[in-house]
């Protein structure tokens, strides 16, 4: 180039005829302007020359030819580009290593495509679709069965259960009775409407009763305490005639011993030992 220059600003060196650099309004040869600033390169630490392109990114400089992928070496002059440790990488090579995988394709999620996560794992958004009408599921409720994800109408259609109470469905947990599935909270006693899941009960007519309500209604009572005979629990009872007896309560009207597996008397609704009735 040539200016109104004369002279190489360090070197002191006549500049006619040659190539000279200009850095703040000084000139200088181009032996001294490399020498003085030639940024070294990040590849191959010889200095870029004022007569070679000068690459930078992030404070770091490249020759044009020295700008490439560290693992495949393929060019990255114009093209996209990810670096990580400070290493420069192709987008292909970058999504090779470190890139999530589809959990449904399981394909690489190039950098800079949209990817929707669900319990830990990654899906491309086309590919995060309910498994039955495949819809895009994006942000609405879903419900997971057997490692697909479904749209909760789909999975209401498909897989669920309805109550027998109140035919509403059933999203999770339950009981079932009877071989019917029932809403926890659906499933009360027939008496007293008390929830009855995870509680002891008793059918009866197909109905379930708590304890209480079954003895209430329906137990036999002892002859001797009035009370309800049940059989939860392992409890025993003595049954006569048309009375009942608890095991406990099968006593002697008159001495109070205990008649079971022993020979007894009865009078009117009163039972006896063989000695007092004898007596």
């Amino acid at each position: 180039m040539t200016s109104s220059h004369t002279d190489c600003h360090f070197c002191l060196q006549s500049l006619r005829g040659r190539k000279y650099a200009l850095r703040e309004e000084n000139a200088y040869c181009v032996p001294c302007y490399d020498s003085l600033y030639a940024n070294p390169c990040e590849e191959c630490k010889l200095p870029i020359e004022c007569n070679s392109k000068d690459l930078a990114y992030k404070g770091r400089h490249w020759h044009e030819g020295c700008f490439r992928c560290a693992k495949c070496s393929r060019s990255l002059v114009e093209k996209p580009f990810a670096a990580k440790d400070e290493v420069l990488l192709c987008t292909e090579c970058y999504s090779n290593e470190y890139s999530s995988k589809c959990f449904h394709c399981q394909k690489t999620i190039m950098p800079g495509s949209r990817k929707m996560e669900f319990k830990g794992s990654s899906w491309h958004e086309s590919c995060f679709v309910c498994q039955y009408c495949r819809q895009p599921l994006g942000t609405k409720p879903l419900i997971t069965k057997d490692n697909e994800n479904y749209c909760v109408p789909c999975f209401e259609k498909q897989f669920a259960h309805h109550c027998y109470a109140c035919e509403k469905v059933i999203t999770s947990g339950g009981v079932t009775y009877h071989d019917q599935p029932w809403h926890k909270e659906c499933f009360v006693c027939a008496g007293c409407k008390t929830q009855l899941s995870g509680q002891r009960f008793i059918s009866k007519d197909e109905y379930p009763y708590c304890v209480d309500c079954f003895s209430k209604f329906y137990a036999k009572k002892c002859a001797a305490c009035k009370k309800p005979i049940t059989a939860l629990g392992g409890a025993k009872y003595i049954s006569f005639e048309e009375h009942q007896w608890h095991g406990e309560c099968f006593n002697c009207m008159k001495c109070s011993v205990s008649l079971v597996g022993q020979e007894f008397l009865t009078r009117q609704d009163d039972i006896l030992c063989h000695k007092c009735g004898s007596a």
